[in-house]
């Protein structure tokens, strides 16, 4: 701990230790104030300012160190102030005695509750940092909460200072009211339940009420100013338009049709979205064919003294649009239909918050609904790199477009897209050169991840080109050339096909947002409801963020299916807690939770424990052992706040991990769960061993050994 930090501790329990040594607390009695009440009054008439300046500073005192005996001061600042000197006095001596204790709480044990309890914090302190202004204003109204727990609490948050104090300063202030009022009765009272009546106190719960409602009706008059200038429709041809039909719209639009409501999905291209058509489905489609040719390769290492694969290239993307195509009636417009939903194959507007116009090939229209959901999607991020736009570069959007393989490929992006493809075309046969311009590929995980993926992608033979920034495509001799910078030093790179795999950027443009004021920067703005500017259209997806998977889109699309449908009588804000991926490149990488370097990043202490997949039988047996599994938990205990596997089928082994954090289960009972012998799966329970015996009670174990030798004889 920090010596300052000790020594405002030591400071702080020297004084309350001499006010409970001395007894200083009989001062603080209702009895004492009464018996004194004369004397106090008389030096009060004498000397009015000494006596008014000592009893600010004793009330900033004994609120500041949450002594009690603040609210016997408050009776007696009105016996000897009278109501109005006394409230004003109280006021400002109990607001400043208030943040003096909440300083000394976030001075003293913020960090470290924040760096313990960080991560189960996340959805507090971001409460605390939107409304806790808010927050707090209703607890000060309500006297049945201790104001000294509030201070010392509220110092561990994120709010402001000044937010903390001049909300204190306003919302103590009734109560300060009523208890200096009630001192200016003092003869009359012989206990604090004089001014404690139970229906003072139903008073103040009315009282704290008061924000809740007040918040309601703010969030009314904010809804009448936003659709102001509309005209609702007296009725509304459907509950609830989708617009978009990925994986987020799919999955809405499913929703409410299995609850009964009257849904249209409108879609402008191909049903499945990215996923089906140019993301997930084709690149794990191509990436298998990529690995059985890898596997063929890797015969002799499986006792097989030879083995070729004939395969022409075009056959192998034909293979990938069957898959698609196999795949496709779980995402079709026949299947939608029979579940209920209304699908409409154009574009959509939305031409106010609750009308949407359809164009379709038979002519326009105009649908009414109640709420309508955004789910409108992304595409490939194309950088302005200066001479791209003169080539005809392949995005994850055409390259399956490809029936000739490039015998030069320029990968651009050492993200998990294009890792994932980078690996597949050098697998098939194209001379791979990966350019990224961060310090290492797949930026997102661990370095020891990002390494060991790296590591296979040169044994491949892939140029893995880190710390590279493209600066200039262009077209020397015939030839094209990539000119990236590196080390300050130009480098030229000659490719014969360049794939853009940088990101992806949302779908904002094109189907009302801009006519309707609707924030959309870099996506669609939403609150924790996945409500935009307009409380009754909702967005979800990709086109939102800020995870960009499909089983993220599909998880989005509940919430917002059923807080479109159901509110105002339920809604719920999205819980991104438990959110898993996986890269598939090989080895696989599959992560949930935190991982070491956003541990760090974000000072959240935890014990790492790892278990290297090359001692696994099922590993070895399997022609692969390489890779880990590594879990993140909270110091000395079980609960897990992270995992990362690198290995085969890792996204597959992930799950047991998701379902755990999800439902709060340790390590403990993951190793005392039977698992398969042998399977990749037992990796899991291992991983947990390696915890145990970490935290083996070796005290115990010394006992326990003397005991056996006893036996012994």
């Amino acid at each position: 701990m920090h010596p300052r930090k000790l020594l405002l501790i030591v400071a702080i329990a020297a004084l309350v230790g001499v006010f409970f040594a001395f007894n200083l607390g009989r001062f603080f009695s209702l009895d004492f104030v009464k018996n004194q009440q004369a004397a106090i009054d008389a030096w009060r008439v004498a000397q009015p300012m000494l006596t008014a300046g000592i009893f600010f500073a004793v009330y900033v005192a004994v609120t500041g160190l949450s002594l009690p005996g603040a609210t016997i001061m408050t009776l007696a600042a009105g016996a000897i102030f009278g109501v109005w000197w006394g409230t004003l006095m109280v006021s400002f001596a109990s607001t400043l005695g208030a943040t003096l204790a909440f300083l000394v709480a976030r001075f003293v044990l913020r960090d470290w509750v924040q760096g313990k309890f960080g991560d189960r914090l996340k959805a507090i302190n971001a409460g605390m940092e939107k409304e806790g202004g808010f927050y707090l204003f209703t607890l000060r109204l309500i006297p049945i909460f201790p104001f000294f727990v509030i201070n010392l609490v509220m110092g561990l948050t994120p709010i402001r200072t000044w937010t903390f104090y001049w909300v204190s300063q306003i919302g103590m202030l009734a109560g300060t009211l009523v208890y200096v009022n009630a001192g200016t009765q003092l003869a009359q009272l012989d206990s604090l339940k004089g001014i404690l009546s139970p229906e003072l106190l139903a008073s103040f719960a009315l009282l704290g009420l008061f924000p809740l409602i007040a918040k309601k009706i703010v969030a009314l008059v904010k809804a009448r100013r936003v659709y102001a200038k509309w005209s609702k429709p007296a009725r509304f041809d459907r509950n609830l338009v989708v617009i978009g039909g990925g994986s987020a719209g799919l999955v809405t639009a499913y929703i409410a049709a299995a609850v009964k409501a009257k849904v249209t999905l409108i879609e402008k291209h191909r049903m499945g979205g990215d996923c089906l058509n140019t993301g997930c489905v084709p690149s794990k489609a191509l990436i298998r064919s990529a690995k059985l040719l890898s596997q063929i390769r890797r015969s002799a290492e499986f006792g097989i003294r030879k083995a070729d694969a004939e395969f022409d290239f075009a056959e192998v993307m034909e293979r990938v649009q069957r898959v698609i195509r196999e795949v496709a009636p779980h995402d079709s417009v026949e299947r939608y239909t029979d579940l209920g939903v209304e699908v409409v194959q154009g574009t959509a507007k939305i031409t106010s918050p609750w009308s949407v116009e359809i164009s379709t090939a038979e002519g326009a229209g105009t649908l009414t609904t109640r709420s309508i959901v955004i789910a409108a999607g992304a595409r490939p991020f194309v950088p302005p790199i200066p001479g791209l736009t003169d080539l005809d570069y392949l995005t994850s959007d055409n390259v399956w477009n490809l029936r000739e393989l490039p015998e030069r490929l320029v990968v651009l992006g050492g993200g998990p897209i294009g890792s994932e493809l980078t690996q597949t075309f050098a697998r098939l046969g194209s001379q791979v050169t990966q350019v990224e311009m961060a310090p290492r590929i797949l930026i997102r995980e661990d370095p020891e991840v990002s390494e060991l993926v790296s590591r296979r992608f040169q044994e491949e033979g892939i140029n893995v080109l880190i710390n590279h920034k493209a600066k200039q495509f262009v077209v020397d001799n015939g030839e094209k050339v990539l000119i990236a910078e590196h080390a300050g030093q130009d480098v030229r790179i000659p490719f014969d096909a360049v794939l853009v795999a940088v990101g992806r950027v949302a779908n904002t443009r094109g189907y009302g947002l801009e006519e309707l004021g609707i924030p959309a920067p870099r996506t669609v703005e939403t609150n924790a409801y996945l409500q935009t500017l307009y409380p009754n259209i909702y967005a979800a997806g990709d086109v939102v963020g800020p995870f960009q998977f499909t089983h993220t889109a599909a998880h989005q699309a509940w919430y917002a299916a059923v807080n479109a449908l159901f509110d105002p009588l339920k809604k719920f804000k999205t819980d991104y807690s438990v959110i898993p991926w996986s890269t598939f490149v090989d080895p696989e990488v599959a992560r949930v939770g935190l991982n070491e370097q956003d541990a760090q990043e974000k000072g959240i202490p935890c014990e790492v424990s790892v278990y290297g997949l090359d001692d696994l039988d099922r590993a070895i047996a399997d022609g692969e052992a390489h890779g880990f599994v590594k879990v993140l938990t909270v110091p000395s205990k079980d609960r897990i706040l992270g995992v990362t596997i690198v290995g085969e089928h890792a996204g597959d082994l992930l799950a047991e991990y998701v379902l755990a954090m999800r439902h709060g289960i340790g390590l403990n009972k993951i190793l005392g769960t039977i698992h398969i012998y042998p399977t990749l799966a037992e990796a899991n329970k291992y991983v947990a061993g390696v915890w145990k015996k970490a935290h083996a009670p070796e005290k115990l174990l010394a006992w326990v050994e003397r005991f056996h030798a006893w036996r012994r004889g």
